[in-house]
């Protein structure tokens, strides 16, 4: 059974053919909790998709564009890499599940909606978390509410090895309730869609080995080599399905992977530097701050644990 999730079919799919829809979403953890005033964390960003649903009590979640009141009533959804402060002022109850998603052509379902979600719930909501909580007991935090305590990799691992103790019966059932889930935030109306665009093959190919190679040096030369076009007109095509520019493209999704691993992991920054394809630190640095808005030493200090 594969740990990182059930494999549906891309992120495309939704927008024109679903038989490409390649992402797929793993169970990390599952429960529900009351929190109180110790419920307060700031800049916090995960690898993973988090799902809360209130019943009862006040909080908020903050991003850098605004606070959401978290008040009973309503879903909640927080994209993977999404920078955003929790707060509790009192008490809070809710549901929750933290799910990875992992897409076999880089792609991630709310890539046009990296922000935080809020949508009205329902009573088969209430169900649904229910039922995610029932097939997959023991999958709480154990009364472990700071991010950072369990967002380590080996925390995570061991999460996603989880999924391989149920039966496949109800390992199915699982990722039909969390695609059920998910679809609630894809029916609403600031739900942003892609452009309907099929993507060539060779622009896919082009995307797998980036995803796959970004500890290598990779240039626009070689990408384009490997789809038999002029570097030029290859460049034209991958901007026009992708939205980016290779390079672009690529120094994203090393500063996606060296987040990753600065979360998850105790690697040095320089050995990140190196595993995510960076020629040196200054670089690395340079690149991380551009993207990222903060530089790696900075985004380490603020992600760790207090």
């Amino acid at each position: 059974m594969n740990i990182f999730g059930f494999q549906i079919c891309s992120y495309n799919s939704l927008i024109m053919n679903n038989n490409d829809f390649k992402s797929t979403f793993s169970l990390l953890n599952a429960d529900y909790v009351r929190l109180n005033k110790t419920w307060n964390y700031r800049n916090v960003i995960s690898p993973f998709y988090r799902i809360y649903l209130i019943d009862d009590g006040l909080g908020s979640l903050g991003d850098k564009d605004n606070d959401l009141i978290l008040e009973k009533g309503f879903l909640y959804l927080v994209p993977s890499f999404t920078l955003c402060n929790h707060h509790c002022p009192h008490h809070l109850s809710q549901f929750y599940i933290h799910v990875l998603e992992e897409s076999a052509d880089g792609n991630s379902l709310f890539a046009a909606n990296r922000k935080i979600h809020k949508i009205a719930s329902t009573e088969e909501d209430i169900a649904k978390f229910r039922r995610i909580i029932q097939l997959n007991p023991g999958r709480g935090l154990k009364g472990i509410d700071n991010p950072r305590e369990y967002e380590r990799q080996s925390t995570l691992a061991g999460f996603q090895q989880r999924n391989d103790l149920i039966s496949l019966a109800d390992y199915i059932e699982t990722h039909g309730l969390i695609f059920q889930l998910i679809a609630r935030f894809l029916r609403a109306e600031n739900f942003k869609l892609a452009e309907n665009k099929k993507i060539p093959s060779k622009v896919l190919d082009a995307i797998n080995y980036i995803q796959t190679h970004l500890h290598t040096n990779i240039t626009v030369e070689h990408l384009a080599e490997r789809a038999s076009q002029n570097p030029n007109y290859f460049s034209r095509v991958f901007t026009r399905y992708t939205a980016e520019r290779p390079l672009a493209y690529i120094q994203k999704k090393r500063v996606e992977r060296a987040q990753y691993l600065i979360l998850t992991t105790e690697l040095p920054l320089s050995e990140i530097a190196a595993d995510t394809g960076f020629e040196s630190l200054s670089y690395f640095s340079r690149i991380f701050k551009n993207i990222a808005g903060q530089t790696p030493s900075r985004y380490k200090t603020n992600n760790s644990i207090v």
